[in-house]
């Protein structure tokens, strides 16, 4: 998944303004907007206090409560609509301080299934806090979007024989798809993206009864939080940021990044994988990586089916192995999936290994009060079992596209994307198609926010950590550095010399601090490093520039 970051106080330049200021963010107004004309009230939404409950579902822990929070579909005109946000939290076990809330990265990544499924792992932060996670505004049961069939359409366009020196056929098949993912999704989707998703973060602070935002963020989540701090600087409290993301690099070079992660990663599997007699690519490593391009081109050509009544692609095999190379603790398993799927066509265990990373099966239909996708009209909450099956892959192509500036023109497009394609195979013969697809779907959609990389940098606020790890597949530690260097002093960096995507579940030493930090304030010197091993802390000084 993707990454994250955040920071605190602004500077005020005179009482009066200071005090305008502070009003207006009680209010629910992003500093970077309180000195411009008349305010919409948000007062209502600011007044709100959940309703808390046990959660409900037989996959759910006895202990997790769930609730909601009712936002505004349009924070210009909050009269316009509103949208509920799906909430979970952990109780603290003993004296309270607040809330930290979690946001598990994507984008488009749902927050209460993974604290349902992955709770153990922050459990000592409940020594403190109530910890508490949501489904973003697009995501889960938060009027989740989705394309139908309009990614796996415009990705077959895509295929090896496409004639991209002549584009226009792409072209219609991607202004197709963009219009099908505006037809499944409703009205969401104008308004998704992490400038408004940081704004929702701030009335659950207020509905949660906290001052202060304290907040862990992963992957995307770091970028989250950034974008959170920008907004309200006097309203954030301890924030933690693990995999962090870039906040300047357009799409088209974070794609090309990821790609390069990405097969280094599927190299270093391989590495393993062929030393194991249950290797599906045998045991020669050098053929191993051209039996699994391979692979991926037959099931391009052929899909096989699936037990939902849709089919399986090479695409769809991409997406699932580049999710379980976030972690080597996934190798295993993903060598068992993909003995499953050459041995026997089957691909259960590669569907188990992704949350709809890549893969949509036909969406559900109907239901009182629904669109097309699952969303609901009204904007309340969908049950679990009407969230689409391409939610994940809908709502990271829509939050990327809606964060993102660039839109480059079919004369653009036509003119690069021979080259494009031939710089994203170089990168990856395997995950750059992939990759380039991804890129290519915020075509025929409107431009996006230019907050993101023109107003997030140099922030006067409280000491925030940063954490980046040397080998992580999806976030490159030089996004680290050049993040930390963005946003200035505020920055602590902890230099995690292991492997994987983010470090808090891998390295013990990423744990202790991290969780050192929410807890008690106690920060690492900026420029520390946690070693491979994560079993023990070393301040040794970081000596890349950044």
């Amino acid at each position: 998944m993707l990454v994250k970051l955040s920071t605190r106080p602004a500077v005020r330049r005179c009482a009066g303004a200071g005090a305008l200021t502070l009003a207006l963010l009680g209010s629910g107004l992003p500093a970077a907007t309180a000195a411009d004309q008349p305010q919409p009230d948000l007062s209502r939404f600011y007044r709100q206090k959940p309703s808390w409950a046990a959660c409900k579902g037989p996959d759910m822990p006895k202990d997790l409560q769930c609730a909601k929070a009712t936002v505004p579909l349009d924070y210009e005109h909050p009269n316009a609509g509103t949208l509920d946000l799906a909430l979970a939290r952990y109780r603290a076990t003993g004296k309270s301080r607040g809330s930290v809330l979690l946001n598990f990265g994507g984008p488009g990544g749902a927050g209460v299934p993974e604290l349902a499924g992955g709770g153990k792992e922050f459990m000592e932060l409940t020594n403190g806090y109530d910890v508490v996670t949501f489904d973003p505004r697009g995501v889960g049961r938060s009027s989740p979007v989705s394309c139908g069939q309009g990614t796996e359409e415009a990705s077959a366009a895509m295929g090896q024989n496409a004639d991209i020196g002549h584009p226009e056929a792409l072209l219609q098949k991607l202004r197709q798809a963009a219009d099908q993912c505006a037809r499944h999704s409703g009205p969401v989707l104008r308004h998704i993206g992490t400038v408004n998703t940081a704004r929702d973060m701030d009335v659950i602070r207020q509905a949660l009864g906290d001052k202060k935002l304290n907040y862990l963020g992963f992957s995307y989540g770091t970028r989250l939080g950034a974008v959170y701090a920008a907004q309200f600087p006097h309203n954030l409290g301890r924030m933690a940021l693990d995999g962090v993301d870039t906040l300047t690099e357009p799409l088209s070079e974070q794609g090309l990044a990821g790609a390069e992660g990405q097969q280094t990663a599927l190299d270093d599997f391989l590495d393993w994988c062929t030393t194991d007699i249950a290797c599906p690519f045998g045991q020669d490593r050098r053929m191993a990586g051209d039996q699994v391009l391979q692979l991926v081109r037959s099931l391009d050509e052929n899909p096989v089916p699936t037990d939902f009544g849709g089919t399986f692609s090479g695409q769809d095999l991409v997406g699932a192995i580049g999710q379980a190379l976030y972690s080597k603790k996934l190798w295993p398993s993903l060598e068992r999936a993909l003995v499953s799927l050459v041995e026997d066509g089957d691909t259960r265990r590669l569907l188990s290994l992704t949350s709809g990373g890549g893969f949509a099966v036909p969406v559900r239909q109907g239901g009182r009060g629904k669109v097309q996708g699952g969303a609901r009209r009204d904007g309340g909450l969908v049950d679990t079992q009407d969230v689409p099956s391409d939610n994940l892959p809908a709502a990271l192509m829509a939050i990327n596209c809606a964060d993102d500036p660039d839109r480059p023109d079919e004369a653009q497009i036509t003119r690069d994307l021979k080259d494009l394609r031939a710089a994203y195979d170089h990168a990856s013969p395997v995950f750059g198609r992939f990759r380039l697809t991804q890129l290519l779907m915020c075509y025929g959609r409107p431009k996006g926010t230019t907050f993101i990389r023109d107003r997030v940098k140099n922030l006067q606020s409280a000491k925030m950590l940063l954490v980046g790890t040397r080998g992580d597949p999806a976030t490159p530690y030089r996004w680290t550095e050049e993040t930390a260097g963005r946003l200035g002093s505020s920055a602590v960096v902890l230099d995690n010399k292991g492997d994987g995507h983010t470090g808090y579940s891998s390295s013990t030493c990423v744990h202790r601090k991290v969780n050192d930090f929410l807890l008690y304030g106690t920060l690492p010197p900026s420029g520390s490093s946690c070693p491979a091993d994560g079993n023990t802390w070393s301040s040794t000084t970081n000596t890349t520039n950044g």
